[in-house]
């Protein structure tokens, strides 16, 4: 039997592999969280990181059938075009229009996400802040604001308000949440319970201005921005300095990858391996700084 070895890990035919697909993907932690779960579990597993250009989703998914794959994480450009492509979805994808994992159990093209679970394990994590009956603000309209919005309505939010340049497209985020969710302005984040930024402002390599003073919140409240790199945005550090509790993406990211990583193995993905494996800090890199 043909073998390669890698590190501490021996690799064969026998080996069940799992990836993420995007471009670009070197950037990706997915493949180190999944790879520090099948460690920290005792499986002969490996996770890569496939480049798959946009518009080429659907052949991706064909070759990781052929190929016997048993999951893949997807990253941008692919999460619509992957929802289109599967043959099964969850509910959740149907209701954003974007998947962010593929399962090919015997094969079969299945379309979840885990976004807006990973988000809300995220900021529920060792107590920090429960949504529930809380009024929270959404910055943003893209696919992780919707996935967020989504969330917090099922995690029992009160109200969950929607700020986006373009009006039209924080409407459709905004009504995922149902009767919870309505659209707002920059001057209502001083009086929500929960902020979260879901912008891809202040990201190391994207430009421009990531936080208007009237979007910046204070004591009392939380504030979460989905960015993790850098640790802390602009954004972040100025919410930090005027007295609220802040979390980056990091958290978020971790917990969207388990979720992904119990439904391919049927196993409970220890998150302390996780947070060992992405910050020499380990969950104390939940917090912006």
């Amino acid at each position: 039997m043909t073998r390669l070895q890698k590190g501490s890990t021996t690799l064969s035919a026998r080996t069940t592999v799992v990836g993420v697909i995007g471009m670009p993907v070197d950037h990706s932690l997915s493949p180190r969280l999944h790879n520090a779960a099948f460690t920290a579990l005792g499986l002969d597993w490996v996770s890569v990181g496939f480049p798959v250009a946009a518009g080429d989703a659907p052949t991706a998914l064909a070759g990781a059938q052929a190929l016997g794959v048993r999951g893949l994480s997807v990253t941008m450009p692919h999460k619509e075009a992957v929802a289109d492509a599967v043959e099964e979805a969850t509910a959740t994808v149907r209701a954003l229009h974007a998947a962010n994992c593929v399962d090919l159990a015997d094969g079969r093209l299945t379309g979840v996400n885990t976004d807006g679970a990973g988000f809300v394990a995220a900021v529920r994590e060792d107590g920090w802040f429960d949504p529930a009956g809380e009024r929270c603000v959404v910055l943003g309209a893209g696919g992780a604001a919707r996935a967020v919005v989504l969330a917090l309505a099922q995690a029992g939010a009160s109200e969950v308000v929607v700020v986006n340049r373009t009006r039209r497209r924080a409407e459709e985020a905004a009504r995922l949440a149902g009767t919870a969710g309505r659209v707002g302005t920059l001057a209502e984040v001083a009086g929500a319970a929960l902020v979260v930024k879901a912008t891809p402002a202040g990201m190391t390599g994207v430009g421009g201005a990531d936080h208007d003073e009237r979007a910046v919140p204070g004591r009392g409240q939380v504030a979460v921005d989905l960015v993790y790199d850098p640790p802390a945005t602009p954004w972040l550090a100025a919410a930090e300095d005027a007295g609220a509790r802040c979390r980056n993406g990091l958290g978020t990211l971790l917990h969207q990858a388990a979720f992904q990583l119990e439904r391919w193995t049927g196993l409970e993905v220890p998150r302390l391996a996780l947070w060992a494996a992405v910050s020499p800090g380990g969950p104390a890199a939940r917090d912006g700084r």
